[in-house]
């Protein structure tokens, strides 16, 4: 979320109290805060002159691709992002600009198959797996166990369905244990996001129905973007095609503006 939100405020912050708003500048500003960007396009259309002054402005556009932001291993291959109108508080015209109302926005993103294993792969990501908590299904010991997440690897496959493999390291053994997993991908009610039909193998073995489905219903409530809601974001999948090698995601989003994900790094 904190893209987004470094993508509006770096637009949103070349409006200045005597109504000045320039594209470019903006693009500039934007592009600052990028490690990686192949195009960008910003279009700030200005409410009349006198509502500019009080903060308003009517819609911010964003275009690009190839977007990395300087300290997220993520890079999204294309983007594009429209607001509704926004209304800024006219003392942080010119400066970090301060929301007055909730900020909504449309969103198209495009990820590659690549960018994503980029992600899976870095040490924050991995930190995030291990506090998944996993217990002792895969292991003949009768206790619980530790396991390390090693050299995890996606592969997108057709009809939203995608591959997952990975190699759980545990404490005391010296052979890993590969996991092979297949499962389609199903969004309900715009904000679910479910794994559907999983197949799982542990070494070669096929892990039986009743772990697989303890394990994929911990994971399908964790990415349930409900879950965002008590932090002021509101977030609705519109659409969600996956095909070989390639992820495209359209969604809306709302944010409070009390919400912790409008505040930018470093703000």
């Amino acid at each position: 979320m904190e893209f987004f939100t470094l993508l509006v405020s770096g637009a949103l912050g070349l409006v200045t109290p005597v109504g000045l708003v320039v594209d470019q500048a903006a693009v500039g500003a934007i592009r600052s805060q990028l490690a990686q960007v192949e195009q960008l396009q910003v279009r700030v259309d200005n409410a009349p002159s006198h509502q500019l002054l009080q903060g308003k402005v009517e819609r911010v556009r964003i275009a690009g691709r190839s977007l990395q932001l300087k300290w997220q291993e993520i890079r999204i291959a294309a983007l594009e992002l429209e607001t509704d109108a926004i209304e800024l508080e006219p003392r942080s015209l010119g400066s970090r600009p301060k929301f007055k109302r909730p900020l909504q926005a449309g969103v198209r993103l495009v990820f590659t198959q690549q960018d994503i294993n980029k992600l899976i792969q870095s040490p924050q990501f991995i930190a995030l797996l291990q506090k998944l908590k996993i217990n002792d299904g895969f292991s003949n010991t009768g206790s619980n166990s530790v396991y390390n997440f090693v050299n995890p690897n996606v592969k997108f496959l057709a009809n939203n369905r995608l591959s997952l493999q990975v190699e759980l390291q545990e404490k005391g053994l010296e052979k890993p244990l590969l996991i092979r997993v297949e499962s389609g991908l199903n969004i309900v009610g715009g904000k679910n996001i479910q794994l559907v039909d999983p197949i799982v193998a542990a070494s070669g073995e096929e892990v039986p129905p009743q772990f697989v489905n303890a394990i994929v219903n911990n994971i399908n409530k964790r990415l349930d973007l409900g879950n965002l809601e008590g932090d002021g974001l509101q977030v609705r999948i519109l659409k969600l095609n996956m095909r070989p090698e390639e992820l495209e995601i359209a969604a809306f989003f709302r944010v409070e503006p009390s919400s912790r994900f409008l505040e930018t790094p470093g703000s």
